[in-house]
């Protein structure tokens, strides 16, 4: 097991995503020369993610398309693919307002069956992209007794605990089938630092749209409370990076820019490009999940998103990236753009750190160390 050959395959799981497209067009264009599997649920679907890195610019001499049904017993692709190198779990059901049902078959389910592939396939690497929140909460041994695991979601909501119980369950299935197993838990995924192009509209940007049409009569949170942001190209980079380094084999990283702003300052640079007011008042967490949903026009489950943690950002090993991304001015430049924040800029340094997949994540301090290039 694991003795795929060095020129096998990298096989991308969910690469008809927003961070599976950008880590297409990282593998696509960098130095390896290994052939690069996209996983697509539809002859469709694949056609049209050619197209669309053709039309970026992308080279897609070594892309191949491979179809998979996510609900079989256990994962095969067709075409087979005779040798694979690397697995990229970035497969995941990523709403707000889901069913416990709907958001465990994808990110919980599909997961598992992922990392049966990855083992089956003796695969160099499995890398699974995670969370950022899924540290902050105490972990539980898998399977989850009934009653947790409808404690968890009905306190967090169905995808936040199903990131969390994905990251239990692959952590658990990987030692026991001897995969070697990365954890990758980035930040809010913000657009590309080069271009600004994103296309994912939740959480983060959702606060910019109603920012822009006036909606926004109050900042949630205290003047300390941060959603740290990463952009896609250098999520994508580090992605890239990771199996090609066998200390990070059995390491979890937190993928953020620890320099973003605390969330009323990034909004009120938001407001100043778009010339509106930036809200003056701030509206505690708690309340928020006392009032109604249809008077604060918050839903409760991203309220856990919105807090004064901080990550291990300076726990054991560092990465820092050569490509920068100016936060502050990058995310109030989404703002340009009208009702759909696109731009996210570039500027200081995004940095992520690993520690041992299963130990405890260091909150409410960052510690220095030594760092790695990304280049």
């Amino acid at each position: 097991m694991n003795g795929a050959a060095t020129n096998g395959a990298t096989v991308v799981f969910g690469a008809t995503g927003f961070i599976g497209r950008g880590l297409l067009r990282e593998l696509l264009t960098g130095p390896d020369d290994g052939r690069i599997v996209a996983v697509v649920r539809s002859a469709e679907s694949g056609a049209r993610l050619r197209e669309r890195l053709a039309g970026d610019g992308v080279p897609i001499d070594r892309l191949s398309v491979h179809l998979f049904d996510p609900d079989a017993a256990e994962i095969s692709l067709e075409p087979a693919v005779p040798e694979v190198r690397d697995v990229h779990n970035l497969a995941a059901a990523f709403a707000f307002g889901m069913t416990p049902q709907a958001a465990r078959a994808v990110n919980v389910v599909l997961a598992e069956k992922i990392t049966r592939f990855a083992a089956a396939s003796g695969a160099r690497r499995l890398i699974h992209v995670s969370g950022y929140r899924v540290g902050a909460h105490p972990t539980m041994p898998v399977p989850w007794p009934p009653r947790h695991r409808r404690r968890i979601y009905g306190r967090l909501g169905a995808y936040e605990a199903s990131k969390i119980e994905a990251d239990a369950v692959v952590r658990a299935l990987a030692a026991a089938l001897n995969v070697p197993l990365t954890v990758v838990n980035p930040g809010t995924v913000i657009g590309d630092s080069r271009t600004g192009e994103a296309d994912q509209y939740l959480g983060l940007a959702e606060l910019v749209l109603q920012l822009s049409r006036g909606q926004l009569r109050a900042v949630p949170g205290s003047r300390g409370t941060v959603v740290p942001v990463v952009t896609v190209d250098h999520l994508a980079r580090f992605l890239a990076l990771v199996p090609r380094d066998p200390q990070a084999a059995g390491q979890a990283y937190w993928v953020l820019d620890d320099a973003t702003p605390a969330l009323p300052e990034l909004v009120a640079l938001v407001a100043g490009e778009l010339g509106v007011p930036a809200p003056r008042r701030l509206v505690p967490v708690v309340a928020l999940r006392i009032l109604p949903a249809w008077l604060t026009g918050a839903q409760k489950e991203t309220l856990s998103f919105v807090s004064t943690d901080t990550y291990p950002t300076g726990v054991g090993h560092c990465v820092r990236a050569q490509a920068r991304a100016r936060i502050s001015t990058g995310a109030a430049r989404a703002a340009t753009l009208g009702e759909t924040p696109r731009r996210d800029g570039s500027g200081p340094a995004t940095r992520g750190c690993r520690r041992e997949v299963g130990a405890p994540m260091i909150r409410g301090q960052r510690r220095s160390s030594d760092k790695l290039q990304v280049k």
